[in-house]
């Protein structure tokens, strides 16, 4: 469980073999594609917030957070 603004999150990766369906990335607005590592972002009070994020967008999202 991690802090991300004032919201604690859950991080989960996701392997290749187990992403069979694209989602769009909310970091860059592009399809991550099936078969594709990267990262699911669940906020604990709202779980149905839930959002896949590539592995990079997610890093750079919280580096942005750390300096603001």
């Amino acid at each position: 469980m991690i802090r991300w603004g004032n919201l604690e999150v859950t991080v989960t990766p996701v392997q290749p073999y187990a992403a069979r369906k694209p989602y769009v990335c909310p970091g860059c607005e592009s399809v991550i594609v099936p078969g594709t590592f990267h990262v699911v972002v669940v906020p604990d009070s709202a779980p149905d917030l839930r959002r896949h994020w590539h592995r990079g967008c997610w890093h750079r999202e919280m580096r942005m957070r750390r300096r603001a």
